[in-house]
């Protein structure tokens, strides 16, 4: 059934839309106009349970469209996440571009990851204004050529940047080291309305540094002043939970847990866990174990585990051959629908009284 809009709404919409004849600036959010809130599709960080966090809804992942900041201490997994959305985004046969400050990119491991050197275009910038030229460039020749295309621009890391001040500064005077900060809030500006209406997700990838003198709050705080916080849409913060060792104890992964700290496509704070294996990336079905074993979704006795399956048929099984039992498309499904039911989507605080919730005084610090 169509929507009946306001007549004195639609008098307004109408009216501001021939003052502002060269855009268009009034809409309905009903689903009758097409509008620069609407997302455009989802890119996929190569773990479905962190998906599920950030987009809740099954299929999802970052926004295109839309300016997503991946930050963490160092050896955290920031590159290697970036890394898989980028492989992501070649399997929907987009452009995958990334733009490196660090010098440390490394060709084999993203091949392993995925990545399709072939079709990655590589980018070697040193300053900050280098890198939002080049974004700039790429956007606008992609609307020039192609614009239904999908290309996903990582910016490897927005903290390794320099800026032209800070190279040619006198570090004896004063004001060179808030010029970073200064030039990304102007770039921000421009670059977030150049994105939003086109099919291109930007990821910045940025360093968390301890805060001095914090006793409250939230002792982290990234690089690059506060406008890249403001303007993404998703910030995930990575945390190292540990190696991940074989039976002669070589380290051969890093389990990782996953934070949205902000988020402006599904409820904030969720966190999701993976394994990030060096040979192979990451460890989705893996994931999918951890967390069906903890919530009982499988029984376990020993290094046996059993799942019952959409037409009650027990399977039994151990944890190496849980990849061989999600083969079968049916099963995987019954799985996954499970999990997003039962765990990451089980959010309905109708259903809870004031003696039900409890409150703390932590926060994040965006």
């Amino acid at each position: 059934m169509a929507s009946v809009h306001d007549v004195l709404a639609d008098t307004l919409a109408d009216s501001l839309n021939k003052k502002f004849k060269d855009n268009k600036v009034a809409y309905f959010l009903d689903g009758t106009d097409q509008t620069p809130t609407d997302i455009k599709d989802f890119i996929s960080t190569g773990s479905s349970m962190l998906d599920l966090a950030i987009s809740n809804k099954p299929d999802g992942g970052i926004a295109v469209g839309r300016i997503t900041e991946i930050n963490g201490l160092e050896s955290s997994g920031k590159s290697l996440l970036g890394a898989h959305i980028l492989a992501e985004t070649q399997k929907k046969d987009g452009i995958a571009v990334y733009i490196d400050t660090e010098t440390s990119v490394s060709q084999d491991f993203l091949e392993v990851l995925g990545v399709d050197m072939s079709k990655m275009l590589y980018l070697h910038l040193e300053t900050v204004e280098e890198i939002f030229e080049a974004i700039e460039e790429i956007v606008t020749k992609v609307r020039e050529s192609d614009k239904d295309r999908l290309v996903t621009i990582m910016v490897d890391s927005l903290a390794a940047a320099s800026t032209k001040v800070e190279i040619e500064a006198d570090f004896e005077k004063d004001g060179w080291a808030t010029s970073k900060a200064i030039i990304i809030s102007k770039a921000m500006r421009k670059i977030t309305q150049l994105i939003g209406r086109e099919k291109i997700a930007l990821v910045f990838t940025n360093q968390l540094r301890q805060k001095l003198g914090v006793m409250f709050g939230d002792p982290w705080t990234t690089s690059g002043g506060k406008a890249l916080p403001f303007h993404a849409s998703t910030r995930i913060r990575l945390k190292n939970m540990g190696q991940i060792k074989d039976t002669k104890k070589n380290t051969i992964g890093i389990k990782i847990r996953a934070q949205v700290i902000k988020n402006r496509l599904g409820p904030p704070l969720r966190s999701a866990d993976f394994q990030l294996y060096f040979d192979k990336g990451i460890d989705d079905f893996g994931s999918w174990l951890t967390i069906m074993k903890d919530h009982k979704l499988v029984k376990q006795a020993g290094a046996w585990y059993t799942l019952v399956d959409q037409d009650d048929k027990e399977h039994k099984f151990q944890s190496k051959d849980f990849e061989s039992l999600m083969a079968d498309e049916e099963t995987q499904k019954y799985v996954y629908d499970m999990i997003c039911e039962k765990v990451i989507l089980k959010y309905d605080s109708g259903k809870l009284g004031i003696d039900d919730v409890s409150t703390t005084d932590e926060f994040v610090d965006e």
